[in-house]
Formats: C-alpha cells, structure tokens, sequence
C-alpha cells in the first residue's frame, strides 16, 4: 500500500513540475523592444493596450479570451477593420464595454480615465514610443509604477515579432502558448528565407499602402511596415531606397521611371469606400470592382508592372499584426510566383486561427490579383 501510494505521488509530482517549470516566476525583470529595463511584480491582471491590433496577440496568450485582462485598449479595428470588430464582439460581446482610450500614436489620450482603471501594465508598440515620451504619458506611468512594455512589429517586422510575442509570453505568465505561435512563425519565416535566398536579381517591388485612401498616389513605406515586409522575402522595397522617413508619398512620375517589377496595393474594408475592402467577410465581386476601379486611375495603368499584370493585392494590416507571417507568405507568392506555386497563405492563417487561437475561423479575402 505505502509503495503504491508513494509511486502515485512522485507520478503526481513529475507531472506537476513540467507545468511550473512554465509557469513565469514573479517579480520578472526584462528588456523590452525600447531596450528597457522593465520590472513586473506581478502576473498582470488588469492590462492596456495602445495599439488595438495587439488584441490578436492577446487572442494567441489568453486564448480563451483575450479581452479577460483588458480595461482600456485603443480600439483600432473599430475605425479602421469594421469586420474584425463585428467578429470581435460577436464572440465576446463584453469586448464593446472595455474603455476605448485613444492611445494614439501621437500620445494623445485621456490619462486620467485610463489610470481610473488601475492598470497594472500597458502594452504598447515601439514606434509609438517617441510620442509616449513627449506628451509624458510613459513618465507618468512608469512614475505610478505602472510597468511599460514596448514590442514591435513594424519598425523591424521579420526580426521582432516572433520574440515580440515570446516575450509578451513570458511577461502574462503563458509561455507555452508563445512558445507553440513563435516556433510555427519561425519555421514559415525560415521556409521562405530558404527560398529566397538564392534569387537573383531581386524583384523590385512598390507597395501603394491604403491604395486610394487619398486623391494623391501614391503613398508607401520604408524600412518599416510594408517595406519591412517586403525585404523579409527577399526584394527590393522602392519605398526604402526614396523616402527620407518611415513613410511618405512618392511621385507617380518617379514610380514609372524607376519600373517596379510588382506593384501592390494594400486595403481593408472601413470608412471609405475607395480602398480595397479586403479582410474577413467581404465580397470577392466588391474587391474585383474597387481593385478594377483603383486600376483605372490616372497613370497607373501605364506602370510596366501594372500592365503586365504583376500587379496584387493584400490585407492592410498585416502590416502591423503578429499574424504577418500570412501577410509575407502573400508577398513571397506574388513577388517570386515560380519560387512559391505550391505556398498557400490562407491554409496558413486557417491553421493560426485553429491550433492557435479561440477565434471564429470566419471567410476572408486576404488577397487579390486582376482576373482571378
């Protein structure tokens, strides 16, 4: 009797060690994407987020509900990806009572009404971190001891968002469940390193970001973003080698002198009707419309890319989303179709949805070509 009850008992104890062997030791010290020694004292309970799109990291830490800790998040999908609000709170309706504070990017927000909240950590993005520190809000909170925690996926998106959502693990206690996304984010990354890696020349690419949000073409991205995107499959960004900044418009007279070999443009569904509506429940027909009106502007259609066809496009948001690893599988498809016949990004964001997240897995339409 005493053999078998010891023998249960370290049967019991080897199974329970693995899971505190996971379990985030409190109080944690990191660096986070800003290289900022952050201490969290505690498992976070009570969170903010400034930039909205980080509710999709949510979905892949809290799965089974990733608005559990929230109480203030600026809302970003409400006013710029109507439908990923509509699923948003259809699936969990107690989403549209959370505190919609605003957090810009340029730091404006109504501190007094967050801090009402009694945050216990914020989550912000990194290139939001220069507006944080003008308009004061990272002293005040990092005063109140409130710990900041920047991360990144646009700034540098290929390098940081697999160890963003690694570290995000760690900081709420469900490193499993980071560890399980980063590994399947890297072994896609990788997949398409491996391919692009001995292309030669590269394909230079143009991306018009929010093609038609404005009268003026064509806005686009540097090194960040889009462009980031872009170079994380292995061409050349335009809008790397022109823009001063992060991001900017450049002439169309520029555009058709320099010959992209593909050029993309990026849309949602939201506000105006002139971007491409692309994302979750839309219609193939109203994407083929727009994107054949988007095609009929002034000059574009005499971009050589354009007129050869090799012209897509893709999902706005991906890029600044920690699912941009469809976003690139898209651009890697696009930009080398030869290289990558067989890639097929959207079983790709099925299998994020369904082995990764509790999130509806509703219809899409991430991508668009003329004619297909």
């Amino acid at each position: 009797m005493y053999g078998s009850t010891l023998r249960a008992f370290f049967a019991c104890a080897f199974l329970i060690l693995p899971m505190l062997g996971n379990a985030t030791q409190y109080p944690l010290s990191i660096t986070d994407f800003a290289g900022r020694q952050v201490t969290v004292e505690h498992e976070p309970q009570r969170i903010i987020l400034q930039d909205g799109r980080d509710i999709m990291a949510m979905a892949l830490l809290d799965r089974d509900n990733p608005f559990a800790r929230l109480v203030a998040w600026n809302n970003l999908a409400k006013k710029q990806d109507i439908a990923t609000w509509q699923m948003l709170k259809t699936r969990w309706p107690q989403a549209a009572d959370i505190l919609d504070m605003g957090f810009s990017d340029k730091g404006n927000v109504d501190l007094e009404s967050v801090l009402a909240k009694q945050p216990d950590l914020m989550i912000a993005q990194l290139r939001a971190k220069p507006a944080l520190t003008d308009s004061g809000v990272l002293a005040k909170l990092t005063a109140l001891a409130i710990p900041v925690v920047f991360i990144d996926y646009e700034i540098n998106p290929a390098k940081d968002t697999a160890p963003s959502i690694d570290l995000l693990g760690k900081v709420l206690n469900r490193e499993s469940h980071a560890a399980a996304y980063s590994a399947f984010y890297r072994q896609h990354l990788q997949a398409i390193a491996q391919k692009t890696a001995a292309i030669e020349p590269k394909a230079k690419v143009f991306v018009e970001a929010l093609a038609g949000n404005t009268d003026t073409c064509c806005f686009t991205h540097g090194h960040n973003g889009w462009g980031g995107l872009v170079e994380g499959v292995g061409a050349k960004n335009m809008g790397s080698e022109l823009l001063p900044g992060a991001s900017g418009f450049i002439a169309l007279e520029k555009i058709l002198s320099d010959k992209p070999d593909v050029y993309i443009m990026t849309g949602s569904k939201r506000g105006n009707s002139q971007v491409l509506p692309l994302g979750l429940a839309v219609s193939q027909q109203d994407v083929n419309a727009q994107g054949a009106k988007l095609l009929q502007r002034a000059g574009i259609s005499q971009i050589p890319a354009v007129a050869k066809n090799h012209v897509f496009g893709i999902y706005h948001h991906f890029y600044n989303h920690p699912y941009n690893i469809v976003g690139m599988e898209y651009l890697a498809k696009d930009i080398y179709p030869q290289a990558f016949a067989d890639l097929n990004p959207d079983a790709t964001y099925h299998a994020i949805i369904q082995q990764f997240t509790q999130l509806p897995d509703a219809d899409f339409v991430f991508s668009w070509q003329p004619g297909n």
